[in-house]
């Protein structure tokens, strides 16, 4: 599902702490009370994702896993 950028203050994005130095990063994320946001980094302005807490935990577990 996206969120609309207009509904949504401002939130405290972030980048994987096994992103590159050197703009190579190509997705951040930012929690929000509903769950996670997800964008493209090197383009901010673009339509984002919004996914749940359960999603984004499901996520985790299997990079975490090398799924």
């Amino acid at each position: 599902m996206s969120a609309d950028p207009q509904s949504l203050s401002e939130p405290d994005w972030f980048k994987s702490s096994y992103s590159g130095g050197n703009t190579t990063e190509c997705v951040e994320a930012a929690f929000i009370p509903s769950g996670v946001l997800v964008r493209d980094s090197k383009q901010p302005q673009r339509e984002m994702l919004r996914v749940s807490a359960a999603a984004w935990a499901n996520f985790v577990a299997a990079t975490r896993g090398g799924h």
